[in-house]
């Protein structure tokens, strides 16, 4: 990794103090330009594009959300949005010297209709350099190596026209240090908790807004929100989950085993594992959300190995992690941008029902700032690039300075989650990333010299396209670099064969309005006898137009273990959203302790689940009322097509993966890596034990499953 010679200790990148008050500069300078009036109307909005994330976009961008993976990469290019506002009273945005044709503006994003303050909340796009987290120290002792991560509080600056930011973080740095292991070195992590201060993170709810453009949670400030009470009073409660670990239920940041200051976690890694990019996130259980938000979220933590040293691939400056997030930020009473963190989200009550919209921000942050930029030089680089968003998904397209793709085959994909891929695969489409998911890419400049090359997000059109920028040398160098045919040749494809005999896993996940979407774990049962619906029966129409029946058999984390697990086994996993086909966000499934392939996604008719009201007349169920069935096969992309731990699963879509758990043992979780999601309880435990001690279990069957597959 790029700055290895940096050591954890040193203060953040950005030359910023690590306990206590930042050396200020005063208030930096913000022109002041009202932007947008936001009196636009709003499109008409269901609640599922409400509370699924898709509000806020045109009606075609709202389609997108219900397409495939697949099918949204290949989308045609689309006009870039109007985000970006005309320069400023002080005139910085004007044109320089040396400053390309199709330079950005600063941007404005709009205040409320109505709002008396005048709004200074202009930020420049690609002032501020990309920040390169330190590598974590490691020191050796009787074979094993150790290392101490101190969560601390820190301050930080998002963007060289902002304050500086109040943040908890890791090591004092925002995003966390870099941790680098060779497969099979065994580490043991002390994480030290020694936060300190109020909670960084005030959270306001609105009441949703109709026909105020940009969206609420599109723009900064509270707008009148009065910060929530029982957040404000949280303790610094933390757990560090080292997300694709293969490692022990006692070192896997297991989310009620939190620790308060002064306690720490001490958590051991095996490392026997192919080369991978993992990172390490807050896991506390019910305010993940939350905690990811004031700083803790995220760290990168790389395996490597000797297939992967073979390939020669680019290192040291020219492997550059990419953590992308993003945040909103509060204002003051004249609505200029203070500098600090802000949880702003909107509340609505469908039949009764108090939902809360997951959190998205209108500011794109990566390693910490807001649109940075990177020099770099006319040669290949590797970018780990991981999306850490609480909901967020990317659409990265490879842009030049006049909105242009850059040429074909400027970008390739090398590895997913949880290892490398057996061979390239040219990303000249856009580059779908959904939170949690991880891409490893080699990206090719030398055709780029002198150029400006920009990331931008086209997912369903956010209300700022810019992700960075890279700006691209134009000097000689010299790059011996070849991009290699075969990239893991260890690497084998899952048959049917292997899952012979095999469990079978079967998780519905219900549609998010009107209650929140849940979980189903599934058994086949006998048809029911009454008429339907049933709460918690689903019935499947067959490809032979039979009917099988499922009933549900858990849904919350609270509810007891249906899920056994053999040690060193092979299971297939099968996750079908019940959401209709269009309107939501796609639940980016997530499993610990294992590695799995993507076998296949098929699109599903589920216009025959409902909710509906129970007796009581208040709580609600959901079942059939006429059987749901299999429509269509969709393709499984080539950039998951290698070993991944967490799968896109779109509307009406089902998606099966083969799931090996080799060198694990103990109580794990599943889950939704929404992280709103995960704290609303689409999360469920499971548990992997030796074969030998499952067969001694006298209420199970081998497999764990107690027969039911």
């Amino acid at each position: 990794m790029a700055a290895q010679d940096r050591t954890a200790t040193d203060h953040p990148a950005d030359g910023t103090g690590q306990d206590g008050q930042p050396d200020r500069d005063g208030q930096p300078d913000q022109p002041g330009r009202d932007g947008q009036d936001g009196s636009a109307d709003a499109p008409g909005l269901s609640r599922r594009q409400l509370l699924g994330g898709t509000a806020g976009v045109a009606s075609l961008a709202v389609f997108a959300y219900g397409m495939s993976r697949a099918a949204l990469a290949r989308r045609p290019a689309d006009p870039a949005p109007a985000a970006a506002a005309q320069p400023g009273a002080g005139g910085h945005a004007a044109h320089r010297p040396g400053q390309p044709a199709g330079a950005v503006q600063p941007v404005a994003l709009a205040r409320p209709p109505g709002d008396p303050a005048p709004s200074a909340t202009e930020l420049t796009p690609f002032q501020d350099p990309l920040r390169i987290p330190p590598t974590l120290p490691l020191r050796e002792r009787d074979g094993v190596w150790h290392g101490t991560v101190r969560m601390r509080t820190s301050w930080t600056r998002l963007h060289a026209q902002l304050p500086h930011t109040r943040v908890w973080a890791y090591e004092g740095h925002y995003p966390g240090p870099t941790i680098e292991v060779r497969r099979g070195q065994r580490l043991r992590v002390t994480w030290t908790n020694e936060l300190t201060g109020e909670y960084p993170l005030p959270v306001v709810e609105l009441p949703f807004a109709v026909g105020s453009q940009p969206y609420q949670w599109d723009r900064p400030g509270r707008e009148g929100g009065t910060p929530r009470a029982d957040v404000a009073a949280l303790p610094p409660w933390v757990a560090v989950h080292l997300h694709g670990a293969l490692t022990g239920g006692g070192q896997d940041g297991w989310p009620e085993n939190a620790v308060l200051p002064g306690d720490s976690q001490l958590s051991e890694y095996a490392n026997d594992q192919a080369a991978a990019t993992l990172w390490y996130h807050d896991h506390a259980m019910h305010i993940t959300h939350l905690n990811v938000l004031t700083g803790l979220t995220a760290g990168m933590y790389l395996i490597r190995d000797d297939e992967e040293r073979a390939l020669r691939l680019p290192s040291g400056r020219y492997e550059i992690p990419l953590i992308l997030s993003d945040h909103n930020l509060d204002t003051d009473e004249r609505g200029r941008l203070t500098g600090g963190l802000l949880y702003k989200t909107i509340v609505t009550q469908p039949q009764g029902v108090r939902l809360v919209r997951p959190f998205t921000g209108p500011y794109s942050v990566v390693n910490g700032v807001i649109w940075p930029y990177l020099d770099v030089e006319p040669r290949w680089y590797r970018f780990r690039l991981l999306n850490a968003a609480n909901m967020r998904p990317y659409s990265l397209r490879f842009e030049d300075e006049h909105g242009e793709r850059v040429p074909a085959g400027t970008v390739h994909q090398i590895g997913a989650d949880a290892g490398l891929l057996p061979a390239p695969t040219a990303v000249d489409a856009d580059l779908v990333v959904l939170p949690a998911e991880r891409v490893d890419l080699l990206v090719d400049f030398r055709a780029l010299a002198g150029r400006r090359v920009r990331i931008t997000n086209r997912y369903a059109t956010p209300p700022v396209p810019h992700v960075m920028e890279f700006r691209v040398g134009d000097g000689r160098v010299r790059d011996e670099f070849r991009l290699p045919p075969v990239v893991s040749g260890s690497f084998t494809r899952v048959t049917d064969q292997d899952l012979a005999g095999r469990p079978e896993r079967l998780v519905m996940v219900t549609p998010v309005s009107p209650p929140d979407a849940q979980l189903w774990e599934m058994e086949r049962t006998d048809p029911p006898t009454g008429p339907l619906p049933i709460d918690g029966i689903v019935q499947i129409q067959e490809d032979d137009g039979s009917v099988s029946t499922y009933r549900r058999i858990a849904t919350l984390p609270s509810e007891p273990v249906n899920y056994y697990v053999e040690r060193d086994s092979w299971e297939r996993w099968s996750f079908l959203s019940l959401e209709p086909a269009a309107g939501a966000f796609p639940h980016p499934m997530h499993l610990h302790a294992t590695s799995f392939q993507v076998l296949a996604r098929e699109a599903w008719d589920v216009r025959g689940f409902q909710y509906f009201r129970l007796a009581d007349g208040v709580s609600f169920g959901g079942g059939t009322v006429t059987p749901i069935k299999r429509v269509g096969v969709r393709q499984v992309g080539p950039g998951e097509r290698g070993w991944k731990d967490v799968t896109s699963l779109s509307p009406g879509e089902k998606v099966t993966v083969a799931a090996r758990f080799t060198g694990v043992s103990g109580r794990y979780v599943y889950h939704c890596h929404n992280y709103e999601h995960e704290d609303m309880a689409m999360m469920r435990p499971f548990v992997v034990m030796p074969s030998a001690v499952l067969a001694m279990d006298p209420h199970r069957g081998h497999d764990g499953t107690g027969g039911a597959h």
